[in-house]
């Protein structure tokens, strides 16, 4: 925590006090109904909130036993200590009990010996609280005591009423609770008592004198000692000081001169104590001569008291008073010690009469090198915290400062109910239910001040909104039917205009309107109502030469224009962005691209983001939707956006959380909490290159979500949290509100106090851990440091940025990144700056890109690089990949996390098997490859996590034209003994096109399957050769089972002629018998002996949940235009495909119906857009997953290839297609990988747009004249028209390759090795 503002201290008396205890210094006071305790300037132990709503009226701490006693006008509390020895001490309730009369008027507490508690009102009782509160001796008063006060042995007791002239003594006649007694005298004064104080010791055992300080209305201080212990008083008046004479102006007509005087005194004690340490700190420089603490040695050599006299101008003048109490009392017994100025204690001008007050509370934190601490009350609401060494402080020579403030101390006295800070977020205003405000604004760092009260405002009306104008110096209040406007420049602010408006619907919101000139001492400032009406109004403010010459200037306000903005289709509510980013700036003209200023909501889930623009010629102002996004989260309980486009919606049970990306209408983030963690609070901020930063707000902590980097290949998550801050360590009382400052931190309102967080975010912590951010020895990082981290642009050697360049088809740069990076580490020792391009122009990423062909014209000449006495590699070699990773492992790269170096190493490898094959593949093959690779070499690290290839990787391989190279490259990976689940995680039997093949392979799969165990059981292999349509050689194979009790049964059943119908029965009823007994796949095998494909895939599908093994076994029986595939793609693929929001599988399933182009048209549109499907999307549908920039990769490849794509594509307006490449460019920019959003801008081609022909009346355009490039070769795969009697033909494809043929039955037992 940076610092806490821990509540308005009360203005009376007895509201602080400071005790010593147990070596601890503990600083307590009350603020409203809030007991605050502290260990220090910035250490806040424990705030307590008592359970009356009435206001605490006084707070004592006992130094022996360190129990605190607090009390109202009803009833006293007392909290004892708890947990020191185990390092986390609080304070508990233990007893409490009313006050016998009911006190009208100022009550007092003073703790005394042996846990006694005297509590002064219209009469003076005391308690003993040991144990239970017991009433020990109590005496009417004819008049309520203002002070009540027991001396350092509690033998004394004063007491003194209000404008009591009179100071009652009250002198204890015996210890112990069986028969206390007092008698009393009477200290008589010239005019009223203000203020008393004993001379203390922190030695409780120690005996010393009781001496008394009387501070009086007539300024004068009175010391009042036992000088003769046999006189009818019990102490005697020894000396005086008048605080008038001790500061007299120095210079006529000196302007700094000030009538008031303040008093304090430095017990003995503490002051040889300080005069050590001052002796102390400057042994370690004894060449330097220091006057200073020669004079402090010559003083402290008689153990004064010390009185200090101040003024308002920072005039002191200390007093060193000796002997006090010697009944011999001699002039120089009182004696002057330094009249020094700049002594600043921060006093405010223009306070209230019943504010203008001022209490002092001095110790030392009695441990080494600890310097002299003041703590200053000032009655208007503040307490500051300064230290000062003794020498420095009563150094005679000039001084420019004397005291350093640490710490202030204020807020509110009643809970905070909202914060709202400004544009620029350097200023802040905290509001209660009461309806009055304090205006923060952010002050330097060097005093470890995070914020500085500048105003207080006090409303007689209920605010409903509030807003900030020129950083908090002048405030708007919306109230529901007016909107007023203060002046905030002094201490108190002011109200300047009050604007009555009248409006059919609720005000709902109040939101600056961006100015053209943001100089301008004019303002624009919105509402909106619940019946969506916008209410402009036009403010003029001072400007800062006025300030300075006029002072408060009047400022002037009035209504602009009003507009119906329409839409008022079931509104929730309507809300102003949070400022984020850079401070808005009015833009000429109104378009999309203008930042947010609100966002409205529906109760069914529909968000809006709009934006305006003022139009000052005709005094009126243009709305316009930016953005409308379907969340499906109906009655939202909570939304909020910020101005660079982000919205984050909490739903009815305020339990999930979801944030949307405007621009795309896509989900980022989804998050749902436990029934007791309730969202009540959301804040958006942002780092100075605008990443986002989104606090969620619970009863007693806030959670801290950062934008992470796009990642589609591993289907990483957008958003992180990146910090939890929990209050309730610190106090009972629920969060009411929170926000961001400009510089980073966060303010947290919890009940009356105020808690600054530091923008530092320790590295050590588990959420940052989990993260893998390459700190590199940081124990911290600023949270604007540690975003650009998670969300920043990418080196390009990082594998994310190298794994898009290869499916982006740039496999050259790829290569020169490589071996660029493979040069820098060479000479590369830990500390030196890595360049994020090693040494690369960002120009070669965005030119037209060197194709493969002549790449493969170069690596002619690779071949003979072993041979070759150049340094100098052109291509990244298997050696070359082995040397390479060999230094990663050594080496740790500044930008880039040990687990992120891993899959470098990982993807480094894999190019280099790629480019051993290179010659031999296309590009799509290469793309399959590298990431099946890649995949396999991960599944090896974690061989626990069941994994399989996506449907990215598997179209890549679907339209590849090497495909019988990949069936042998991933056979090979598995050695030859490719099992079903090794093909369901290939995905081969998805992306192979030959159907002869497929078969074939289909073949190898089901030997292996019969194979993989030592028994060779024909079950494991049934359903594959059933597919097979191969009924023969599974009846060979259960010749030989003769270990499987069921061979007898299952031999006599398949020797039957199954085209009859009585056996498809009996397989059929063998079928269901096994899914009664969860035998599903075997239940399948017979469902296809039986010829019921469709219910064979159905068991797949449903019960076995496997539908790659679906798709398989009908293209395996029944070929691609089997009307159970087409029935299966369409009622169960395509749908799963929209509710997923599945691109890739929605292409491939459209490509596989012959609807090509429907499968280029989904590649830009949503799938649920194209198709009518029952299940309504999903979350996962509509997230930005659903949007990978590769699909504009595939979309460029497949427009262009046949005549239905380009058909598909003539279909996709160039609206649609123009926002489809600027998405993608989007999705580049937040993936961190600038360079290929750029190269994609730069380079994309537009199709032209076909002239409209009317030939015929019904001839459609050619769509080959779409293509800009007359080379392209385009298949002609559009569907000739067919008589009614022409069956059905197969697509075109490849000639099927000689890879199998079907052994007769004579050979079976030799396939099998028997």
């Amino acid at each position: 925590m940076r610092t806490v503002l821990p509540g308005k201290p009360q203005a009376k008396l007895q509201a602080v006090c400071t005790a010593q205890w147990e070596g601890l210094r503990l600083v307590v006071y009350i603020s409203g109904s809030a007991i605050v305790i502290l260990g220090g300037p910035h250490d806040l132990i424990q705030t307590i909130y008592h359970d009356e709503q009435s206001e605490l009226e006084a707070v004592a701490i006992d130094e022996a036993t360190g129990k605190i006693a607090t009390c109202t006008s009803k009833e006293v509390t007392i909290y004892k200590p708890y947990g020191r020895e185990d390092g986390v001490l609080k304070w508990s309730f233990q007893s409490s009990w009313g006050i016998q009369d009911e006190c009208k008027g100022t009550l007092t507490l003073s703790w005394g010996s042996e846990e006694e508690l005297l509590i002064g009102s219209s009469s003076l009782s005391l308690y003993q609280t040991a144990e239970d509160e017991s009433l020990i001796w109590t005496r009417k008063l004819p008049k309520s005591v203002k002070i009540a006060s027991f001396s350092h042995d509690a033998s004394f007791i004063a007491s003194a009423g209000s404008y009591d002239r009179l100071i009652k003594l009250w002198r204890r006649q015996s210890f112990g609770s069986d028969d206390t007694r007092f008698d009393f005298t009477y200290l008589p004064h010239p005019t009223a008592v203000t203020a008393i104080h004993w001379r203390r010791s922190h030695h409780h055992e120690r005996t010393l004198d009781s001496v008394l300080f009387s501070i009086c209305a007539d300024s004068k201080v009175r010391i009042w000692a036992a000088t003769d212990p046999h006189g009818l008083q019990a102490l005697q008046l020894w000396a005086e000081i008048d605080m008038e004479e001790a500061i007299q102006p120095r210079q006529i007509g000196n302007i700094t001169q000030s009538n008031e005087r303040y008093t304090f005194i430095i017990d003995s004690e503490d002051f040889i104590f300080g005069t050590e340490q001052a002796i102390r700190a400057a042994s370690g420089n004894r060449q330097q001569e220091n006057h200073a603490l020669e004079h402090l040695i010559e003083v402290a050599k008689t153990s004064p008291e010390i009185c200090v006299i101040l003024d308002r101008g920072g005039n002191m003048s200390a007093w060193g008073l000796e002997n006090v109490g010697c009944k011999a009392g001699k002039n120089t017994d009182k004696f002057n010690i330094a009249y020094v100025e700049n002594v600043n204690l921060a006093f405010l001008q223009d306070v209230k009469q019943s504010e203008d007050n001022v209490q002092f509370l001095n110790f030392f934190l009695q441990k080494s090198d600890s310097p002299f601490s003041l703590l200053v009350h000032h009655f208007d609401g503040r307490i500051v915290w300064f230290e000062s060494k003794l020498d420095e402080l009563f150094d005679p020579s000039p001084r420019q400062q004397r005291l350093h403030a640490k710490a202030l101390w204020t807020g509110h006295d009643g809970p905070v109910k909202k914060i709202v800070r400004s544009g620029s977020g350097k200023a802040l205003i905290s509001r209660t239910n009461d309806n009055e405000g304090l205006i923060w604004k952010q002050a330097s760092d060097i005093s470890g001040m995070a914020l500085r009260r500048s105003s207080s405002l006090s409303c007689p009306e209920h605010i409903h909104r509030s807003c900030l104008l020129k950083e908090g110096d002048f405030v708007i209040n919306l109230h529901h039917h007016s909107i007023s406007l203060w002046d905030a420049r002094s201490p108190v602010a002011e109200q300047v205009v009050l604007c009555p408006f009248e409006a059919a619907g609720k005000p709902l919101c109040l939101l600056p309107l961006p100015h053209p000139d943001p100089e301008s001492p004019i303002r624009y400032l919105a509402s909106i109502t619940s019946k969506m009406e916008a209410i402009v109004w036009e403010v003029h403010l001072p400007s800062r030469s006025q300030q300075k010459s006029n002072g408060h200037l009047s400022a002037t306000m009035r209504q602009f224009c009003y507009s119906d903005l329409g839409l008022q289709d079931d509104l929730a509510f309507v809300l102003p962005v949070d400022p984020a980013g850079s401070i808005p700036a009015a833009a000429g003209f109104l378009d999309t691209f203008a930042k947010d200023l609100a966002i409205s909501y529906t109760n069914n889930g529909v968000l809006r983001a709009w934006t305006a623009t003022l139009d000052l010629d005709n005094r009126s102002a243009n709305w316009l939707v930016t953005s409308t996004i379907e969340t499906d989260v109906n009655s939202p309980s909570l939304a909020s956006a910020s101005s660079i486009r982000k919205i984050a919606v909490v739903d009815r049970a305020k339990t999930g959380l979801t944030i949307w990306d405007p621009w795309s209408a896509q989900l980022e983030y989804a998050a749902n909490h436990e029934s007791s963690d309730t969202i009540q609070d959301l804040d958006w901020s942002s780092t100075p290159d605008d990443q986002s930063i989104l606090a969620v707000g619970f009863p007693y902590k806030v959670v801290i979500l950062a934008q992470m980097r796009y990642d589609y290949l591993n289907a990483g998550p957008a958003w992180a949290p990146i910090r939890e801050i929990r209050i309730k360590e610190l106090t009972s009382h629920p969060i009411g509100d929170s926000t961001w400052l400009g510089s980073g931190n966060l303010v947290i309102g919890a009940g009356n106090q105020l808690y600054v967080y530091d923008k530092d975010v320790a590295t050590s912590d588990d959420m940052v851990v989990d993260l893998s951010v390459p700190v590199h020895q940081h124990r911290s990082l600023s949270i604007f440091d540690l975003v650009t981290y998670l969300n920043g642009p990418l080196p390009v050697f990082h594998p994310q940025f190298l794994a898009q360049c290869i499916l982006a088809g740039k496999l050259v740069q790829v290569q020169r990144i490589i071996i660029s990076l493979f040069k820098a580490l060479k000479f590369f020792v830990p500390g030196d700056d890595l360049d994020s391009f090693v040494s690369l122009s960002p120009i070669d990423f965005y030119s037209e890109q060197e194709d493969l062909s002549s790449a493969a014209k170069k690596e002619m000449r690779s071949s003979y690089a072993d041979f070759a006495d150049d340094d100098e590699p052109e291509t990244v070699t298997e050696d070359l990949a082995a040397s390479l990773n060999e230094n990663l492992t050594k080496l740790a790269l500044p930008q880039l996390s040990s687990q992120e170096q891993f899959h470098l190493a990982d993807i480094i490898e894999c190019v280099a098997t790629v480019e051993k094959q290179r010659r031999s593949m296309d590009e799509n093959a290469m793309r399959y490859l590298l990431f099946f690779r890649q995949h396999m070499i991960r599944k090896g690290q974690a061989p626990t996590a069941r994994v399989e290839i996506t449907w990215r990787e598997i179209i890549w391989a679907f339209h590849s034209g090497s495909q019988d190279i990949l069936v042998d490259l991933v056979s090979r990976q598995f050695h030859g003994r490719m099992l079903w689940e090794h093909a369901r995680e290939s995905g081969i039997f998805m992306w192979m096109t030959d159907l002869t093949a497929l078969r074939a392979q289909f073949e190898i799969i089901a030997r292996n399957e019969y194979t993989k165990t030592e028994e060779k059981n024909p079950i494991d292999c049934s359903l594959y050769y059933f597919a097979l349509r191969k009924k023969n050689v599974l009846v060979g194979l259960w010749r030989m089972a003769a270990w499987n009790r069921e061979q007898s049964g299952t031999q006599k059943l398949l020797r039957n002629d199954f085209s009859e119908a009585r056996w498809k029965t009996a397989a059929l009823k063998n079928a269901y018998a096994l899914l009664g007994k969860r035998r599903f796949e075997y239940a399948a095998a017979f469902f296809l002996l039986a010829g019921n494909l469709q219910d064979a895939v159905n068991v797949c599908t449903h019960q076995l949940n496997d539908l790659q093994l679906a798709i398989a076994v009908a293209r395996v029986y029944d070929g691609d235009d089997s009307l159970v595939l087409r029935s299966l793609l369409e009622d169960k693929v395509l749908p799963q495909a929209a509710f997923e929001g599945n691109r890739w599988l929605a292409t491939w399933a459209f490509w596989m119906l012959g609807r090509r182009d429907m499968a280029v048209r989904v590649l830009i549109s949503p799938v649920y857009t194209l198709i009518d499907s029952p299940a309504t999307p999903n979350f996962q549908a509509k997230s930005y997953l659903s949007s990978d920039p590769a699909l504009v990769v595939l979309y460029k490849q497949l427009r262009e290839k046949t005549l239905q794509t380009l058909k598909g594509a003539s279909k996709i307006s160039p609206r649609a297609e123009w926002e489809f490449v600027i998405q993608n460019a989007r999705l580049y920019d937040r993936m961190g990988c600038d360079l290929l959003a750029l190269d994609l801008v730069r380079n994309w081609e537009f199709l032209k747009q076909p002239k409209e022909t009317s030939m015929n009346g019904n001839q459609l355009p050619d769509p080959r004249r779409m293509l800009r490039r007359r080379s392209s070769l385009v298949v002609d795969d559009m569907p000739s028209p067919k008589s009614p009697t022409e069956h059905k033909t197969k697509p075109m494809g490849k000639p099927a390759p000689t890879v199998f043929e079907e052994p007769d039955t004579n050979s079976l037992l030799d396939s099998f090795g028997f």
